[in-house]
């Protein structure tokens, strides 16, 4: 079971490479991949016009499963925002204006939600 767990974090890690590519043709500088905490991760930390921008990626190889973007629930959300408080915190940003997107992936197709909830 563990090597399944190893290939679906490399297969994730992929697409969010390729998501960090869109979103630099978006505008998006990315700061960083995969920023890890006690609390969690962030797939994509970027800055985007004058917003601190906490990204995260869901990939989905068809609809049969329902939307990628659908997958990001409130308990998604509550760790995000939990992981950037502690970003924030650790980076020392006092008042900086953040946002929360969600970039899904279906098959090759990106759909990028800005500010697709609230902390």
């Amino acid at each position: 079971m563990e090597k399944k767990s190893q290939n679906m974090r490399a297969k994730g890690a992929v697409y969010e490479r390729a998501v960090g590519f869109y979103l630099e043709r978006q505008g998006y500088e990315i700061l960083a991949f995969n920023y890890r905490c006690p609390l969690g991760e962030i797939d994509i930390v970027a800055r985007e016009g004058g917003y601190l921008v906490f990204c995260e990626v869901k990939y989905r190889q068809n609809a049969s499963k329902g939307s990628p973007l659908s997958a990001v629930g409130p308990g998604k959300q509550r760790t995000i925002y939990r992981c950037a408080q502690w970003y924030l915190s650790e980076k020392r940003l006092g008042d900086v204006a953040c946002r929360f997107d969600v970039v899904g992936v279906e098959g090759s197709k990106i759909t990028l939600v800005k500010n697709a909830f609230e902390g």
